[in-house]
């Protein structure tokens, strides 16, 4: 979650806690909407904290999940 709250923070300049709230907002509005298998999906993701010994790290596998989903919904990624 930290590395996606710093992502929004480079991206918009938005202060911490602000960011914070935005990401918050994000991930349950894409909970509410989607499969529940995906935002079981997204809660793994964001309990993995980051790199979670993967070598993958939180960013790269939302982006990963975000092109996927895309694919499903039938939309450009």
């Amino acid at each position: 979650m930290n590395e996606l709250i710093q992502r929004v923070i480079e991206r918009t300049g938005l202060p911490e806690d602000k960011a914070m709230m935005a990401a918050d907002t994000v991930l349950g509005f894409l909970k509410e909407r989607l499969p529940g298998p995906v935002g079981a999906q997204i809660d793994n993701l964001m309990n993995s904290g980051g790199n979670g010994g993967t070598g993958a790290g939180l960013a790269e596998k939302a982006a990963g999940m975000g092109s996927n989903l895309g694919d499903m919904l039938g939309g450009r990624h």
